[in-house]
């Protein structure tokens, strides 16, 4: 049996389980392998799973008209990743979530999850709370994007997440960051001439 106990125990640090209803959790869970550059989601599918991360790491970007991609959301180990949008609604994704490395995922089906809310209740109070610290994330972000010089974005995320930096490639987190690759090797030269000075 694939070893789902690492979002198991995610879960338990947020809600107490029995035995019967960490059986029954266990019982819907599914693992999923994934090379780097394949993707989980993307445009003109549905998002069917809800997928946390075993290990790996990964990316959720839409693409613009411009063509450029426009990176929304990161995800390393212990934290979760997809189209939410595409998931809650079950409809067409409209963003494509790639695996930057290989990985493995714990899934959940969307079917499996009702099911789950329908026979243990406290499941649709932990969803919405993680979709209520989602929306706050993401506002958070967009307020940041608005309110903050590249310079500052850049510094908070690196003292906020440092584990990320190593993880992803630059055009990537640049993308995240809302700037351009060459922008962010400047960002980043000035910062470490600072430091030698």
């Amino acid at each position: 049996m694939p070893n789902v106990q690492p979002l198991v125990d995610h879960i338990k640090k947020q809600m107490d389980l029995s035995q019967d209803e960490e059986e029954y959790l266990t019982s819907l869970l599914s693992v999923k392998t994934f090379r780097k550059r394949q993707f989980v989601d993307q445009p003109g599918y549905v998002s069917r799973y809800r997928n946390y991360v075993v290990s790996g790491a990964l990316r959720a970007y839409v693409i613009g008209s411009d063509g450029q991609d426009h990176t929304i959301s990161l995800a390393i180990e212990d934290w979760f990743i997809g189209d939410p949008g595409s998931y809650m609604s079950q409809e067409s994704a409209t963003l494509f979530v790639e695996a930057m490395e290989d990985c493995t995922l714990i899934q959940l089906s969307f079917d499996n999850e009702q099911l789950l809310m329908e026979t243990m209740p406290k499941f649709e109070r932990y969803f919405r709370i993680r979709a209520h610290k989602t929306a706050v994330n993401f506002q958070k972000r967009v307020l940041s994007n608005i309110s903050e010089t590249a310079e500052e974005r850049y510094e908070n995320f690196i003292s906020k997440y440092p584990q990320l930096v190593s993880r992803f490639p630059l055009y990537v987190i640049a993308s995240y960051l809302g700037m351009s690759r060459e922008f962010l090797s400047r960002i980043r030269n000035t910062r470490s001439n600072q430091k030698t000075v």
